[in-house]
Parts: structure tokens; sequence; C-alpha cells
């Protein structure tokens, strides 16, 4: 059965919403913001002001919005009573959340900014269609760090259907430091950026050290 487009009368214009069963649903222009709930209101506040050079948009003892681009906020941290449960590292549910940089330069000089202020990363890795930095905030969430490894949305689909990214879908671990300085010796970021395949990979345990 296909239900027919119904027709919408505005002023003098008519518009026909199109709402077929088999016809996709409109997508979003963009993903707006991640709230995270925690007891460590202060902490995590701290933390991701300086994570992410942000501006706080508003803050009180129970939320906090913080912006770093034309949003009004990006990230929301909402305050928890200090006995609530703390995230179970091996639970399902949300991995990770992601940032891009537009460039190589951007993504390494914003890792020895934060390694200045002390927040390091515990993953470096190139996935193939990205470069990226894995950190975690004060309650042990996930946050990765990137850059799109290639020019266009088609390059990075050709390669994630090639046969080294079927191999190994997880990517190869890099120093920071040492790219970080072959970018400020003027070497070709494009290059820097191209995966070195190491063969067969299995997903590795990143929640060990959470767990000790």
């Amino acid at each position: 059965m296909v239900i027919r487009p119904k027709q919408i009368v505005n002023g003098d214009k008519l518009s026909d919403e199109l709402d077929q069963i088999d016809s996709r649903v409109i997508s979003p222009i963009s993903l707006a913001h991640v709230v995270f709930r925690t007891a460590n209101m202060k902490p995590m506040l701290r933390f991701w002001e300086m994570f992410l050079g942000a501006t706080i948009s508003y803050a009180d003892d129970t939320i906090a919005f913080l912006r770093y681009d034309e949003e009004h906020h990006r990230v929301a941290i909402v305050a928890m009573p200090a006995n609530t449960t703390p995230r179970v590292s091996d639970a399902a549910g949300l991995e990770h959340v992601a940032f891009t940089f537009r460039s190589l330069d951007g993504l390494l000089t914003a890792y020895s900014q934060r390694k200045a202020r002390g927040i390091m990363p515990f993953w470096c890795v190139n996935h193939g269609p990205t470069t990226s930095i894995y950190y975690r905030d004060p309650d042990n969430n996930k946050i990765e760090t990137q850059v799109d490894n290639f020019e266009n949305v088609d390059e990075a689909e050709s390669f994630m259907m090639s046969s080294h990214f079927a191999e190994n879908t997880v990517g190869t671990d890099f120093d920071p430091d040492e790219l970080h300085q072959r970018v400020k010796a003027g070497e070709s970021q494009k290059e820097m950026k191209r995966r070195i395949e190491i063969g067969p990979r299995l997903q590795p345990d990143l929640e060990a050290d959470v767990r000790r």
C-alpha cells in the first residue's frame, strides 16, 4: 500500500508532503550535541572546557553547556547525585564520541596543546579513512579526535571497500610526537595520512586499563 502525498496549503503556496511508506526518512542536517551525566560535575566541566578549547555558554550546579563553533552548545553536562553508579566498562551502549579537525597539523597541534596541559591519549591509530587520537574524560567516556585521510567521501568509501580494509578494519598505530615533528618538518600531510598496511589485526581491548 502506498500512502498518497498530502497537500498542505500555506497561504498562496501549495506543497506536497511526500510520505510513502517505502521512502527514506528525511535526514537531519547535522548531529547537534552530546550530553553527559556525571557525579563529577566540576572535573568534567574543567576537562571538556580545556579539551575542546570551548566556551561555557551557561553553567550552574546542575547543568552546563559548552560551545566551540557556531552552535550555542555542542556538549552538555548534567549533574547527578554523588552515589550515581559509575559506567561499567564492558556494558552495552555508546562507544565514543568523535570530533573532526580540518588538517593533520590541526589534529596534532591540539594533541600537543593537550599534552602540555596533562591530557594524554590512550590510543593513536590510522584507521585508513581517518587518522585518530583517542582520549578518556574523568568519567572514562571515550573521545576520538580525528582528521579525514581522503579528499572526499567517495575516496574514503572506495578504501573501505578494499581488500586492505577488509583485512584490517582496526588500523595501524602511530606515534603522535613523531608524526607532529614530520608535519613541522614540512613533509606531505597527504602522504603521512596514508595508512601503513600491517596485515590482519584483531580489535584491541581498549578497556583493559580501566578494569585494572
